[in-house]
């Protein structure tokens, strides 16, 4: 199906493409600011996910020549998907062993505020990340002042984190399990991310550069916070891929002491959806700004997946270079969080998850699955950016 929607304001450098007629007007207006920074590259694209984000659109797509837009990447920098296909089928994970899997990976993988303790660090995986972020920190002192004094940037590897942050055990259409899971690279990219968002601010204000907005504010190519800035992202997004490997260890682990001998399939996608990557677009190189979307060049795999209640997708990229061969990231909300908790019950959370082991309390009524978006219709809206490989449904969800 072709793009939706092409819209270009007076006030707009270049068209903004939508794949989705569900968008409201406050987010039409926040990706025409973006389309009239005159450094941004062809068009700005809109998967059909879209909705109003802080700092600039989730569901965007923004290539840029020249500069790149902190605030536009993201604060949870690196945040993305990992799934992973297992030899067990629907036989293996029946009714009486779900609730015992959901409380094993709930004590494996600490959730919501939760950190390991010292002695469960997991260092191997945190020892290649110390001398990089020690240099970034040396040059900018202040960079995790923002962190949280009980907070601990290594404990924090292989946890999962609150939010719409979630592991997952699903069986495909063929009935054969897989686990899929959700996060990014915690507390240390949103301190990273924060910092460089309000240096990019002060930037703006020294070179008394005007903004359509102050969350646009940028860093130009070739200036010493740009390759400040370069550091720190590339740095949360190898976290946050190294996190998400990790929790799948702990999840995987928790899930062999009540389940049949298994082992993991060569079906393993780990794929970012909040991030920057120097790519071709349109005739030149130019930064490619994914704020809640994910690559999908001819060949690519991805995951999009559902509400909690809902079906996923692994899918394969068709390379669409109206979308900056990009593609949704997920079913997208369509009410805030605090809509959601003054609109649904825990009696609504219950009926909308029946079939899922789950919380369904209180603490996770903004989850609910009619807080978001159609994930089908999503699908059908951009049938000319994937393909669908796997469809998913969910037996156990753990959230934070």
């Amino acid at each position: 199906m072709p793009v939706k929607q092409t819209f270009k304001h007076e006030h707009q450098r270049v068209p903004v493409k939508i794949w989705t007629d569900d968008v409201d007007a406050a987010s039409k207006e926040q990706l025409a600011l973006v389309a009239s920074l005159p450094f941004v590259h062809h068009h700005v694209a809109a998967m059909p996910d879209v909705h109003l984000g802080k700092g600039a659109t989730i569901g965007s797509v923004v290539a840029t020549r020249g500069a790149i837009v902190p605030a536009a990447v993201g604060v949870d920098l690196g945040c993305g998907m990992m799934a992973a296909r297992l030899s067990l089928t629907a036989g293996d994970v029946d009714e009486k062993v779900l609730p015992k899997v959901f409380a094993g990976i709930t004590r494996a993988v600490p959730v919501g505020r939760a950190q390991h303790r010292d002695a469960d660090v997991l260092t191997d995986a945190v020892r290649p990340f110390e001398a990089p972020l020690a240099a970034m920190c040396k040059k900018h002192p202040d960079l995790l002042k923002s962190f949280g004094k009980s907070s601990k940037w290594t404990h924090q590897m292989g946890t999962l984190g609150s939010g719409n942050h979630f592991i997952e055990v699903c069986l495909d259409e063929e009935q054969r399990a897989w686990v899929m899971l959700h996060s990014g690279s915690r507390g240390v990219g949103n301190a990273l991310a924060s910092y460089f968002i309000e240096l990019a601010r002060r930037d703006m204000e020294r070179w008394m550069i005007q903004l359509p907005h102050r969350d646009l504010a940028y860093f130009p190519e070739g200036t010493e916070h740009f390759d400040d800035y370069m550091q720190a992202v590339h740095w949360a997004q190898e976290y946050a891929r190294v996190n998400r490997e990790s929790m799948l260890a702990l999840a995987l682990g928790a899930m062999r002491e009540c389940l049949p001998p298994f082992e993991v399939t060569d079906e393993v996608v780990n794929c970012h959806h909040n991030y920057v990557a120097r790519e071709h677009h349109y005739g030149e190189n130019v930064w490619v700004t994914r704020k809640g979307a994910i690559r999908a060049r001819a060949g690519d795999m991805g995951i999009v997946p559902g509400s909690m209640g809902a079906r996923s997708y692994i899918v394969r990229g068709q390379g669409n270079e109206e979308s900056f061969c990009s593609s949704a990231h997920g079913a997208g909300r369509r009410m805030s969080r605090s809509a959601a908790q003054k609109a649904f019950t825990e009696a609504d959370l219950q009926a909308q998850t029946k079939d899922v082991i789950c919380r369904k309390d209180g603490g996770v009524i903004d989850e609910i699955p009619g807080a978001y978006k159609d994930i089908d219709e999503v699908m059908a809206n951009q049938s000319d950016l994937t393909q669908v490989v796997h469809t998913l449904r969910q037996l156990v969800c753990v959230k934070g």
